[in-house]
Formats: structure tokens, sequence, C-alpha cells
């Protein structure tokens, strides 16, 4: 999917124009970007995370002369995918979120019944 076609699927399912949709899927770009420039990670719950990550300096090859070049350290946008994308994606169930479990009462120390007593 390509970006023409997000807008066109977010304007039918939100009942906006595709100008208005165009706006909306800039502005969240816009959001994010630079959000995660500054270095401010940013989670949609259920769907993922995006954040910026350090790349540790490495060395590489160049691929037609075969000699080893060092290749610098360098900041890079990183997305993590949440569980229940994942889970949409390998076609499992979805993840439904977990519900606190009730609270029992209290349950009351039975009362102990006297002794009998012999005579």
């Amino acid at each position: 999917m390509n970006k023409s076609e997000l807008i066109e699927e977010l304007a039918k399912r939100a009942e906006l124009t595709k100008a208005a949709a165009n706006k909306v899927i800039d502005a969240l770009t816009d959001i994010i970007t630079g959000a995660i420039s500054k270095g401010n990670p940013v989670a949609l719950i259920g769907f993922g995370t995006f954040k910026s990550v350090l790349r540790a300096a490495r060395t590489g090859k160049n691929p037609k002369t075969g000699e080893t070049l060092k290749i610098a350290a360098t900041t890079v946008p990183k997305f993590s995918a949440g569980a229940a994308l994942k889970a949409a994606v390998s076609g499992k169930k979805k993840v439904a979120a977990k519900k606190p479990a009730a609270k029992k009462a209290a349950a009351k120390p039975a009362a102990k019944k006297p002794a009998a007593k012999k005579k």
C-alpha cells in the first residue's frame, strides 16, 4: 500500500475528504518524525513504538573492490511492532487486554465449635 492508497482508505473509513485525510497523515508523520528526532519515543499501544537508536561504528566492505572501510556511528529510526500487530500479521488470535482479576470476598475463619465435655 502506498501513500495515495492509504489516503483513500483513511478517507473512506473515517468519512473524510481525501484532502483532509492527506493532512491527517502528513501531520501524523510530522509529529512522529519530530518526536523521535528529539530522542522521544512514540508508543501506539497495540500497534508499536517508534524510537531513535544509536547504531555503533563498524567496519564494512566496499562490494565493488572488496576494500574494508570504517562506517561511522549514527542515530537511526527504529520501529518495534506491538503484540496486537504481531498477532494480526502472523494470523494468530488477537491478544485481548488482560482484565484485572475480580476480588474475592475475604473468607472469614470458620467459628470453632466448643468441644464436648466428658463426664
